[in-house]
């Protein structure tokens, strides 16, 4: 039986009293900001902000805040998958006896750790834009491309122009959060009991056999809620390349707001947007871990 289902909610009068104070000084915080505050609330920019007519088709499509969203999943996303694939590699690293990979791994985790986000935003977007991207040819491709090669593009790494600034973006976030997704992942294998790594080696496994069938299951359970918490921390992070011109959500709140003079309700809304997919991810972590320790148990 899983552990959680004996556990009874209950709503007793402290917490109807919590719930009244904190509403009574909402309440009272908002007559007071509205009594002080003189500005004029105007919403209705807004739906002209996300969807717009199409010209051709005569359907509504995305507009600039909805665009913004795109992009912040798009990085978020990219930045993950490359994330993890490096924090694994690192994270095994360091467990190695090995002392040259144990080093890589420990140097560049203390490199980008000890280092400001933003001085490692500027220094991957400069190093990136100006001299690997060139050298690759990618921005000249990206120019050559028919209409539907390009609207794949977009799908996935949005407008074409903005390709350089769009894999700067990715490639920063993704070495920043590579290095504590490494943190993540050694303290993830540290946490398997090494009688049953000596077990499984008296059983005359290979260390990549012990690794992919005892250690890795049971590290992979463990390092899920830290793993879930730091993708959710990646969506709010990847607002700092709004200051390399990626047009993510952040970027493109800043521009209408300033077009628009209407910066309280543009940056209400994407602070609602954020909660809203932060909120969303947090809620399918939860379902996944409470299914995942189910089924451990289960077995």
């Amino acid at each position: 039986m899983y552990p959680d289902q004996n556990r009874k909610t209950r709503f007793g009068i402290l917490d109807v009293l919590i719930v009244g104070a904190v509403v009574a000084f909402v309440l009272y915080l908002s007559h007071q900001v509205s009594s002080v505050l003189v500005y004029k609330w105007d919403w209705s920019f807004l739906p002209r902000a996300l969807v717009r007519p199409n010209a051709e088709t005569g359907w509504w499509e995305p507009n600039l805040l909805l665009e913004g969203l795109l992009t912040t999943v798009r990085l978020s996303v990219w930045s993950m998958l490359i994330a993890s694939a490096l924090g694994l590699v690192l994270g095994v690293l360091v467990t190695r006896q090995r002392l040259l990979p144990r080093l890589t791994s420990i140097a560049f985790v203390g490199l980008i750790r000890n280092v400001p986000p933003l001085v490692l935003l500027f220094v991957f977007y400069f190093f990136v834009s100006s001299q690997i991207i060139p050298l690759l040819g990618i921005s000249a491709w990206a120019r050559t491309l028919g209409p539907t090669a390009e609207t794949v593009l977009g799908f996935f790494a949005g407008p074409p122009e903005r390709l350089e600034n769009f894999v700067a973006g990715v490639v920063s976030l993704a070495m920043f959060e590579a290095a504590y997704i490494a943190v993540i992942v050694r303290a993830g294998i540290e946490s398997v009991p090494t009688d049953q790594v000596e077990a499984a080696e008296s059983l005359g496994l290979r260390p990549l056999q012990t690794f992919r069938l005892v250690i890795f299951p049971q590290a992979l359970r463990a390092v899920t809620p830290p793993l879930a918490n730091q993708f959710i921390m990646l969506v709010k992070d990847s607002s700092i390349v709004s200051l390399i011109s990626v047009t993510e959500l952040t970027f493109v709140g800043t521009e209408i707001a300033v077009s628009s003079n209407r910066r309280f309700e543009t940056y209400i809304t994407v602070a609602l947007f954020y909660f809203t997919l932060c909120f969303a991810l947090s809620r399918f972590f939860f379902w996944f871990e409470k299914r995942q320790r189910r089924s451990g148990l289960t077995r």
